[in-house]
């Protein structure tokens, strides 16, 4: 047994995924699993012999499910989780419960017309970065058996045209976002001179679910953008998973171009087309996430006389992304996650 390996629990109720899960991760170097449960209840039962690094845990299960187990393992052992989602629409909902919940990352499920080494080396990818976070940020806002399900949803005035002298704000986000976006939409107010466009790396199907739940606590109006959709106060489009969104003049067009910094949707692409019609209006917030997308876009921001803020290493889960514009000289602000969204308000005004 190699000492320096990540130690990583397999938790799902088949066999078949247990198994192939376990084969095909064991190729990497510096991965090894030491153990696989077949439910919530199971993993528990393991994890204080076989002590592992990270567990990557089924979303449905029977007997104890993935939510439940989750909590346990942040609060009792505040082990970094990696969720394996199905690829439905109550597997996407339930995933984004999670990541909101703690989880740090999610791969979708392999099956059958899947290419199961493809999601693997995702998986690697994202177990080498999960032991790199901290578990105090992970463990952040973890709801309790007696936290209600659903909250009171806030008033809002619904989306009003753009003025001149108007911002754009764009957030970029990867791992760790789904909480970062929970904690910082609720504070905007719907009548905020300005428009938001909202980059999370994520694929086809969750960025919608992700965009309905952060719509039912924001006073803001939150959805997935769509070819035509026109920006305006009050607004938050978010990039649809799979797809790069532009801007053109006032409205957003999505395509399928080649992934940049290895994503789609990028935000750099985003940025980049977004400053030819707002330049200096530009307001850039880069939020936790692996990689560097972020870091060209900030420049050009910077270029074009507009301002950005990215979110500290204290309460980033991953601090890629917002690590890489810092290091660059690119960030005007670089505040913990409590402290973004009143800089924003006091630099655009609140409307």
């Amino acid at each position: 047994m190699n000492k320096q390996s990540i130690r990583v629990l397999i938790v799902d109720d088949s066999a078949l995924i247990r198994h192939a899960v376990t084969k095909y991760l064991n190729e990497y170097e510096g991965i090894e699993v030491v153990g696989t449960a077949r439910d919530g209840e199971d993993a528990l039962k393991r994890i204080p012999k076989l002590q592992p690094d990270v567990v990557v845990l089924d979303v449905e299960m029977p007997r104890m499910d993935g939510l439940t187990a989750l909590r346990i393992i942040i609060t009792q052992w505040s082990i970094p989780v990696i969720m394996l989602s199905a690829l439905t629409k109550e597997g996407a909902s339930t995933t984004i419960r999670a990541l909101m919940r703690g989880a740090v990352d999610f791969v979708a499920k392999p099956d059958i017309k899947t290419n199961i080494q493809s999601v693997i080396e995702e998986l690697s990818h994202k177990i080498k970065a999960a032991v790199l976070t901290s578990p105090t940020h992970a463990a952040l806002d973890v709801p309790t058996q007696s936290t209600p399900e659903t909250v009171t949803e806030p008033i809002r005035q619904g989306p009003q045209p753009l003025q001149r002298g108007d911002r754009l704000i764009i957030v970029g986000t990867s791992t760790g976002g789904p909480r970062a976006l929970r904690e910082i939409l609720p504070q905007f107010p719907a009548t905020m001179p300005a428009a938001m466009l909202i980059v999370q790396h994520m694929p086809v199907g969750f960025t919608h679910t992700l965009a309905q739940s952060l719509n039912t606590i924001s006073a803001l109006t939150i959805h997935e953008a769509t070819n035509g959709d026109r920006l305006a106060r009050g607004l938050a489009l978010m990039a649809a998973g799979g797809q790069h969104l532009r801007v053109q003049n006032r409205r957003v067009h999505l395509d399928e171009s080649p992934p940049r910094n290895h994503v789609r949707p990028s935000v750099d692409v985003t940025i980049e087309t977004a400053v030819k019609f707002f330049g200096a209006s530009i307001i850039g917030v880069i939020l936790t996430g692996m990689g560097e997308d972020g870091k060209a876009g900030a420049k050009l921001i910077k270029d074009a006389g507009g301002y950005v803020i990215v979110e500290s290493e204290s309460t980033s889960v991953v601090y890629g992304m917002p690590g890489s514009v810092a290091k660059a000289g690119l960030a005007d602000q670089i505040l913990p996650l409590p402290k973004i969204v009143p800089a924003i308000l006091e630099r655009i005004g609140n409307g």
